[in-house]
C-alpha cells in the first residue's frame, strides 16, 4: 500500500501544560480519504443491514399493508406554474436516489484522476475484473430466462454493493490484506460506472428531444462554470436541481443527474499550495497579534473573525469535489441508501407459494448471476489477464483471494434493486427478482467470508488500519 494511504500521526502536544487527555489525542490522528472512506462504507453497510432487516420485517407482519401504503402516498411540490407530484417511494428513487448517483460518480471521478484507476498498469486488474464481473451475470441471467417473461432484468445481477461487500471484507481485519480491499473498492467503482452506462442506454423510457436539450443546455452551463473558475458547490447545486427537473421529463431516468454533475464539479482548489501557506502565516501573524490582547473568543470579535478567516481559507484549499464527497458521504451512508432500502427491500414471503417461488426462472437468474457468474466472471478474467502477463496481482495478494473477493462481488444489493425497479413493471415479477437479490447477497457475503477467512489462516497477512 502506498504511503498516502498510511495514517497521519501528530507526536507533538500543542499544550504540554494541560493533563493528559486519552480521548482528544486519539483526535490527532488523520485519517487518509481513503481510510476515510472505508469507515464510512463500513457504517453505511451496517445501517443499510438494519434498514433491509427493518423492511423485511415490516413486509411480513401486521403493518405490512400500513408500510406499502405509507411509501405510495403521494407527495406534491409546486413551484410557480410548475407542480411535482410523485409517490414518497418515487420521490427517495428518482429524487433523494440522485444523492447516491452524484456520490458514485464523485468517488469514480476521483479514482480516474488520482485512485486506483489513475495508471494504467494498476487499473487493469480491477477493469478487467469489473468488466468479467459484469458480462458473467448478465450472460447467465439472459441464458436462464431466454424467450421467458424475465428476459428484461438481465442488469440486475450485473453490480455490486460496495457497502456491503466493502463491509464484510473490512470485518474480517487481518485475514485479508489491505490491497485486496483496495482491489475490491476499484472494482466496485468501476462496476456502478458499468451498471450506470447500462440503466441509461438500457433501461431509458421513450425519449422526449425538448426536456432532453434542456438538459444538454444545464450541463454545458455546469461545464463553462468549471472552466470559468467556479469553486463553490451551491451554484452546482442549484444547476443540478434544474438539470434534474429536464432530465425527469425527458425519459432518462432522474437520478443520472448525479452523475452527469459529478463530472462537473471541479477538481482544481482555489488556493494551491504555496498560496496556501502564505495566506495561512498571514493570518496565523494577525490571529498571535490578536490574541495577545484578549484570549477570549467571544469577547474579542476580531479574534473570532480572524478563526473564520482560517476556516474558509482551509475549506478553499481542498476541491470542490473533496468538500463534496466528504459531506455527502454521511447523509448517503446513513440515511438516504438506508432509506431506500427501507422503501424497497419490504419483500413479502407468501410461505404457502414457495414452490412457485423457488421454481421461478427470474429469481433463479438473479441468484446464479450474482453468485455464480460474479464469481466465474472476476475470476476467470482475472486469471486470462495474469496468464497472458497482461496484469500483475497487487502485492501480498493471491488468487485465493481474489476468488473470495469476486464472491463478495455477488453481494448487489442497493443497485441490484434499483435496476429491477425499472425493468419490471409486473409487482410480482418485481418481488420475485427482489426476494432473489436479497438471497443471492446473503449467499455471496456468507460463502466470501467463510471463504477469506479461511485463505486467511494459512498466514497472518498484517495489521488492518480500517
Amino acid at each position: 500500500m502506498s504511503a498516502m494511504n498510511e495514517p497521519i500521526n501528530f507526536t507533538t502536544d500543542p499544550d504540554a501544560t494541560q493533563a493528559n487527555a486519552p480521548l482528544e489525542r486519539r483526535f490527532q490522528r488523520l485519517s487518509t480519504p481513503f481510510q476515510e472512506f472505508i469507515k464510512a462504507e463500513m457504517t453505511s453497510g451496517i445501517v443499510l443491514m438494519m434498514a433491509a432487516v427493518v423492511a423485511l420485517v415490516l413486509a411480513n407482519s401486521a403493518l405490512a399493508h400500513a408500510y406499502r401504503d405509507f411509501f405510495h402516498t403521494k407527495l406534491t411540490f409546486a413551484l410557480g406554474g410548475m407542480t411535482f407530484g410523485l409517490t414518497l417511494h418515487h420521490w427517495i428513487n428518482e429524487g433523494l436516489m440522485g444523492f447516491f448517483f452524484l456520490l458514485a460518480g464523485l468517488e469514480i471521478k476521483r479514482e480516474i484522476l488520482v485512485g486506483e484507476l489513475s495508471r494504467v498498469r494498476q487499473a487493469i486488474l480491477p477493469v478487467g475484473a469489473a468488466i468479467g464481473g459484469m458480462a458473467g451475470p448478465a450472460i447467465l441471467y439472459a441464458a436462464i430466462n431466454l424467450g421467458g417473461p424475465g428476459s428484461a432484468g438481465w442488469g440486475i445481477p450485473m453490480a455490486t454493493d460496495i457497502a456491503f461487500a466493502v463491509g464484510v471484507m473490512v470485518l474480517l481485519g487481518r485475514c485479508v490484506p489491505k490491497n485486496l480491499l483496495m482491489f475490491l473498492v476499484a472494482l466496485a467503482i468501476v462496476d456502478d460506472l458499468g451498471a450506470v452506462v447500462v440503466i441509461a442506454i438500457f433501461y431509458t423510457g421513450k425519449i422526449a428531444l425538448m426536456p432532453l436539450a434542456c438538459a444538454g443546455l444545464f450541463i454545458v452551463v455546469a461545464v463553462i462554470m468549471n472552466l470559468a473558475g467556479v469553486r463553490r458547490v451551491i451554484p452546482y447545486l442549484f444547476i443540478g436541481g434544474l438539470l434534474w427537473i429536464a432530465m425527469l421529463h425527458s425519459g432518462l431516468h432522474a437520478t443520472l443527474t448525479g452523475v452527469f454533475m459529478a463530472f462537473c464539479i471541479p477538481t482544481r482548489a482555489k488556493y494551491n499550495p504555496a498560496r496556501f501557506e502564505l495566506y495561512i502565516r498571514e493570518i496565523m501573524d494577525s490571529y498571535k497579534s490578536t490574541y495577545s490582547e484578549d484570549r477570549n473568543i467571544l469577547t474579542n470579535s476580531r479574534l473570532a473573525a480572524i478563526v473564520q478567516l482560517l476556516e474558509d481559507t482551509v475549506t478553499r484549499a481542498k476541491t470542490p469535489l473533496q468538500r463534496l464527497l466528504h459531506t455527502l458521504h454521511l447523509p448517503v451512508g446513513i440515511a438516504i441508501v438506508p432509506l431506500f432500502a427501507l422503501a424497497n427491500a419490504g419483500v413479502h414471503i407468501d410461505t404457502d407459494n414457495l414452490g412457485v417461488l423457488f421454481s421461478s426462472q427470474i429469481l433463479w437468474g438473479v441468484t446464479a448471476g450474482l453468485v455464480l457468474g460474479k464469481f466465474l466472471g472476476i475470476t476467470f478474467t482475472c486469471w486470462l489477464l495474469l496468464r497472458f502477463n497482461i496484469a500483475s496481482l497487487p502485492t501480498g495478494v493471491t488468487m485465493s483471494h481474489i476468488a473470495g473477493a469476486a464472491l463478495l462481488a455477488g453481494i448487489g444489493f442497493t443497485m441490484s434493486i434499483f435496476i429491477a425497479e425499472l425493468a419490471f413493471a409486473d409487482a410480482e415479477m418485481l418481488t420475485t427478482a427482489k426476494t432473489g437479490i436479497l438471497l443471492a447477497s446473503a449467499v455471496a457475503g456468507i460463502a466470501g467470508f467463510i471463504w477469506l477467512r479461511v485463505a486467511g489462516r494459512k498466514g497472518v497477512v498484517g495489521e488492518s488500519n480500517y
